[in-house]
């Protein structure tokens, strides 16, 4: 396994981790409705990081 097709498998990982992690406080914080936009906008900050290293591993990644 070469060195780039590692760091491709790497940011998709944390890319997946940051858009599950968003996704989950986006659900937890609609739960009890707290009035709070605050973990909202922590929700979209994940999501839309994770979008971003997702489709950074994609361009990076090595063809065959």
């Amino acid at each position: 396994m070469n060195p780039a097709s590692r760091r491709a498998g790497t940011v998709r990982a944390l890319g997946n981790l940051a858009l599950i992690t968003g996704l989950l406080i986006s659900v937890i914080t609609l739960l009890p409705d707290t009035g709070s936009t605050t973990p909202h906008i922590l929700a979209g900050l994940f999501v839309a990081t994770g979008i971003g290293l997702r489709l950074e591993a994609a361009i990076r990644e090595p063809r065959p």
